[in-house]
Order: structure tokens, then sequence, then C-alpha cells
């Protein structure tokens, strides 16, 4: 991309935010209001004579068919088993932070004595640690690599590249034997999991434009994660199913059990992502952008960010509050079901089925505030998640003590607002996003958030550290909940009301 279209790329993001071109909020917009940009605020593409819209502007009237959106859609359902079954409730909580993993001589210690539960907090920290790293990856990948999939226009090419790492990473787990020898492997192949998973992320989110319209955008955001909920509760209820009939047979010496079902989640991965590549649309290679060196793509994105500040405020505090607050809402799963073992005492059994409680509820409250998002706009949404989930947070910390009835009544309330918050700002994004540029702005998007992901995982392990106790933890994610929140209130007039 030269650096003449780099400016194009926001200079259509400015026109699009400004006042004398859209309502101040999106609440301001009538309903029977023309939902198309002004002749005036579509800047023209220098030496081409070409028009720089959004790219929902150019789905204005098309009839996307149900059979693309549900393949677009699948893409959340298979990838999910990663971020439920793997990251959150199983392979992560029930057994790289479990006692399968300290020195013998801790291990066998009560689980009252001080030194078992420093010990099983370091292994939540490391974990806290490792994903925090992961985060940092994905910000140095992901604008160079979603750059390239828009000049490119493969995007579906690289998301079966990067799907295919996470799936190799998933079967890579089964070599991660109940030993503190294969402790570092196991938090290294989460990790580097989520570094792909996320890049791959990065296309997927790109291709809504390919099936969405300005009218339905919300919606299918909504039904993309919602799908993603869904599939988690499924993938938890097989591992229920096996967990009650005994793993079928299998031995559970040196976490076979575990080890089978990270192999299962590849496998399902595999399935459930060729809808997507066989059904979903491409897009064509961006017109008028060039390719540039990988040291290149980032003196582009500085300027980019500097533009970005000067020229569409509230379009880079939008990016600045969700790079926040999107961390916190990734800490809110990720340590979950570490917080339910460790702090409220949950068994394997109970931790799965708050796992598909959790995963019925985010996807259902999903799927209903699409339909919301659509109709008031996605940061109504956002600010009314956020609010939620502090004071759910702060009420889970406070009301530790009574037991495990809290987590149950707080923990879902979390899990309530995850999801919309999550759909939300995608659709936010996509409805500012100048068309041939979805891949840049949401590798953008991706690097905005992750330049802050380490905060949950580092605060996650630092307050651990500190306190000795592992539910300490929850206050660290709630803090950047709680500064996301703030930063969001700077958004006072949305980028672009469709």
């Amino acid at each position: 991309m030269s650096h003449s279209d780099s400016t194009l790329s926001f200079a259509a993001l400015r026109s699009l935010s400004a006042d004398d071109h859209y309502p101040e909020t999106m609440s301001d917009m009538s309903p029977d209001e023309p939902r198309v940009p002004t002749s005036r605020s579509v800047p023209t593409m220098a030496n081409t004579g070409a028009v720089a819209a959004v790219g929902l502007d150019l789905q204005e009237g098309k009839a996307v068919p149900r059979k693309q959106v549900v393949a677009w859609a699948l893409w959340d359902w298979a990838t999910q088993p990663f971020n439920t079954v793997i990251l959150t409730f199983i392979f992560t909580a029930l057994y790289l932070t479990e006692n399968y993993f300290l020195p013998a001589d801790i291990a066998s210690l009560p689980e009252s004595d001080p030194a078992y539960q420093r010990g099983i907090a370091d292994l939540g920290a490391g974990l806290g640690y490792a994903v925090g790293a992961a985060g940092l990856a994905i910000a140095l990948l992901a604008p160079v690599l979603g750059q390239r999939s828009d000049v490119s226009g493969k995007r579906k090419l690289w998301l079966a590249v990067n799907t295919a790492i996470v799936v190799l990473c998933m079967a890579l787990m089964f070599f991660v034997e109940a030993s503190p020898d294969f402790y570092l492997l196991g938090i290294s192949l989460v990790a580097i999991c989520s570094v792909f998973n996320e890049i791959a992320g990065v296309n997927y989110n790109a291709m809504l434009v390919q099936v969405s319209t300005p009218q339905t955008v919300g919606k299918v955001s909504g039904l993309g994660w919602g799908l993603g909920y869904i599939g988690g509760i499924v993938a938890l209820v097989i591992v229920v199913v096996a967990q009650g009939a005994d793993w079928f047979g299998l031995s559970s010496d040196n976490g076979l059990p575990f080890r089978v079902i990270a192999l299962g989640c590849a496998v399902w991965t595999v399935v459930f992502s060729i809808p997507i590549l066989l059904w979903a649309p491409d897009a064509a290679p961006a017109a008028n952008r060039q390719r540039v060196g990988f040291f290149a793509s980032y003196g582009l994105l500085i300027t980019d960010i500097k533009r970005l500040y000067r020229d569409s405020r509230p379009t880079f505090w939008f990016l600045a509050a969700s790079a926040v607050y999107r961390d916190g809402l990734a800490g809110v799963f990720t340590f979950g079901a570490v917080l339910a073992t460790g702090a409220f005492g949950f068994s394997f059994t109970e931790v799965v089925t708050f796992g598909i409680a959790a995963n019925l509820i985010a996807g259902v409250s999903t799927v209903v505030a699409g339909r919301f998002d659509d109709r008031f706009g996605p940061r109504a949404v956002i600010l009314l998640s956020l609010i939620g989930l502090v004071a759910a947070g702060i009420a889970t910390f406070a009301l530790h003590d009574f037991g495990k009835t809290i987590f149950w009544v707080f923990g879902l309330l979390l899990c309530a607002f995850v999801g919309p918050a999550q759909s939300a700002s995608r659709s936010l994004l996509m409805r500012v996003t100048p068309a041939g540029h979805e891949g840049e702005i949401f590798g953008l998007y991706a690097t905005t958030g992750r330049a802050a992901s380490f905060l949950s995982p580092v605060l996650w392990g630092l307050f651990i550290s500190i306190f000795g106790a592992i539910y300490w933890g929850v206050l660290g994610i709630v803090l950047v909940l709680a500064v996301g929140l703030v930063l969001m209130l700077f958004v006072k007039a949305a980028p672009k009301a469709l």
C-alpha cells in the first residue's frame, strides 16, 4: 500500500465521522432517514476518479444468500472448542493449572496447605504470562498480515492457513503429558494457538463485509458470535458425556483423557471450517494498493494512527477503548474456569456444567443483542455491557466468601454481557471501514487490542502473586474493564450510524 492510499483510508474514516455529515449519536438517526453517506462525505481516490466508500455501502441493496451467511458464521462454531474447551474450561483450567504439573512433594500436600495453594496459584500466573506474551506477538503480526490479505484478495486462503496452524497446535497438545516437565510445552502451545487463532480472526472479521448489508451487519455479527457460543455448549456436552462414561474405557494415567480432548478439538475445527472455505465469497484484490515490506508496514501503521487521532477522534477513541475493554472480555473467559476451581472449589462436573450454562447464556444474549445493535447502535450495546461486567465482577470478588452460589449467579451474569460487547464492537468497526481496507482496519483493530492484551493476563497474575490467593485475580480483570468503560465514554459521537 502506497502512502497516498494509506492517507485515503483514514480520510474516508475522517469523513464518515464528521459531525456535518452524520448524526451526533446513533440514537439520533430516524429509522426512516436514508442510511447512505452524502456525496461530499465520500472522498475521491487520487488520480483514479474512483470513489472510496465504506465497504458496507457497496453492499447496499444486495441480497446475500443465506448459505453464504451461515457458512461464514460456522467458522465461529468451528474454532470455539479452542476458546471454550482448551483455553477456558477444560485443558487449562482442569489440567494445566492443576496438581498434575506440580512437583511431587508439593502435589502430595493437603489442598489447604499454603505451599500447595501457592503452587496452584503459580501455575495460574504462568498461564497468564504465556497468554500475555501471545498478545504481544499478535500486535506485531496482525497489521502486516491484514494488509497483505487486502492487497491479494486472498482472505480465505490466509484464513485457511492460520486455521490449519491452530489445528496443528491443538493436535500437538496430545503430547503434553501430566508432568511438570511438560508444563512449559503446554502453556506454549496454548499461547501459539492463541496467536494464530487471532490472526485467522482478522481475515474472518474482514469477510463480514462480504456477507452482510448496512441493515443486517449487527444481526449477522451476532449470529457468528452466537453460533460460536452454542458450539461451545455442544463441545462441552460431549466432554461431560465422555467423563460420565468414564472416558469410554480410556486410561486416566498421564492425563490421557485431557490430551484426547485436545485432539478431538482439532478434528472438530477441521470439519466445521470446510463450509466457509467452500461457500463464503472471497474479496477481490484491493484496487490501487501495492504490497510493501514487513517493516515498512509498521512505519505506515504509526503514520496512520497519528492521522487517525488528528482527523477522526471518535474512531481513535473507539480503537483505544476497545483495545482495553476487549482484553478484559478475553480475561473473563480465559480465567473464569481457573477462578471457579481455584477460588470457589468447583469440581470437574461443576466446571463443565457451568461452562455449558455460560455458553448458552452468552449465545442467546449475543443473538438478541445483534438486533438491538441494528436498532439502537453498537455504542449503546457496548456501554451497557461494560457497566454490567464491572458490576458483576466487583460482586464476584466482594462476595466470594459466600461460596459457589455467588459464582453461579455473577459468573453467569458476566457471561451474559461478554458476547454482546464483542459482537457490537465488530459491528461498529465494520460500519466505518473503507472498502478494500477491511483486513488492514481489522488488523489495526487486532493490533491496538493486542497492544493492550497483556493487561488482563499480567494484572491477573500480579494480583495473585501479591496477595497469594487466586480470587484476587478477578480484580485485575475488573480494573481493565473499568478503564475500557471510561475510555469508551470519550466516544461521544459514534463514527457512523447505518
